[in-house]
């Protein structure tokens, strides 16, 4: 009840300080001169948003990046020493190998995947679009720790002779072979693999919910016109369709390419990034709080930071073109 009370108490205290806080700052710019009421007003509105973007953003990013100069104490500037010991450390180069397969194959399978189911689920009558939609949006309701919690079921190992829970290898056990530790495999681009289709799960339901509107915001007419003049199908979606809803796969592509490079729960709870797993996110993670090394986890983070700016420069440019293309 205790809880309860606070959290209400925070909502209240929160909607009611933010009205508070414009209705004054309205109170003081309406007792200005008529020209400067009109002038200063806007500025004066987007005033705590700035703020709070300075305060909550900027000031955190430029705290990390000085951070990342600094030893795993933050007492004692170190220079470049944290990024030179983490670039040239092996088991960090197999982590940004792990990271850079995750950007190239998740999001382009997930795309293709979405693109492929929304084009099929657009043949079904209403019903069974709506059917097949809705059970492959499901994975989406659940959380990245769920969706990993699942799967260890999927992938769990047992000793050879025992009953086996996990789904591939009782079925691997029930055709007469051996158990395998799937996310045990040598091949460490396998393991990497693995953990990448419960992604591809849980995201294939989203791509495929925004690029199914954007199909049917085709207009017809186009497609008539293609097949008056002798397209068949194959190359009416290809030649037609794809290329009037490419903003929108773009922009569903960038948007799961910004969540991989951040992906953390799934490999976290799946491998711990164990068995040559491990990715950005979870070696941050393990920087910071189980080695203790502030320093060497703000230099990962500056890293991150740097690759995603050039993927949100490109989605903001994408953006601009598309609204200028209305």
């Amino acid at each position: 009840m205790v809880k309860v009370i606070n959290a209400l108490l925070a909502v209240v205290a929160g909607v009611g300080g933010a009205l508070l806080l414009y209705w004054v700052l309205n109170f003081l710019t309406e007792r200005l001169p008529g020209k400067w009421e009109g002038r200063i007003k806007p500025y004066v509105y987007i005033l705590p948003a700035l703020l709070a973007i300075g305060v909550f953003l900027l000031y955190p990013v430029a705290q990390t990046i000085q951070y990342s100069f600094a030893n795993q104490t933050s007492t004692r500037y170190v220079g470049f020493e944290n990024y030179t010991d983490l670039l040239g450390e092996r088991d960090f180069q197999i982590t940004l190998i792990n990271t850079l397969l995750w950007i190239i194959i998740a999001p382009t399978i997930v795309v293709a995947l979405g693109l492929a189911v929304a084009v099929l689920a657009d043949k079904l009558n209403t019903r069974g679009e709506n059917l097949s939609k809705t059970i492959i949006f499901l994975p989406m309701a659940i959380s990245g720790v769920a969706a990993a919690a699942i799967w260890r079921f999927v992938y769990e190992v047992r000793p050879e002779g025992e009953t086996q829970i996990g789904l591939l290898n009782a079925i691997t056990t029930g055709l007469g072979f051996d158990p395998v530790a799937w996310l045990q495999q040598d091949t460490a681009k396998l393991n990497t693999m693995l953990l990448m289709i419960i992604l591809i799960w849980g995201q294939t339901g989203f791509s495929m919910v925004l690029l199914s509107a954007a199909i049917k915001g085709v207009p017809e007419e186009t497609l008539e016109a293609a097949r008056i003049d002798g397209a068949n199908e194959r190359q009416t979606f290809f030649r037609v369709v794809v290329p009037q809803i490419w903003g929108s796969i773009v922009t569903v592509f960038i948007t799961v390419l910004i969540g991989v490079m951040k992906i953390f729960d799934q490999v976290y709870v799946m491998t711990n990034g164990n068995f040559n797993t491990n990715v950005i996110a979870v070696r941050f993670f393990n920087e910071l709080i189980t080695n203790g090394d502030a320093g060497k986890a703000a230099a990962i983070v500056v890293m991150l930071m740097i690759a995603v700016i050039p993927v949100m420069i490109y989605q903001v440019r994408n953006f601009r073109a598309q609204e200028a293309s209305r």
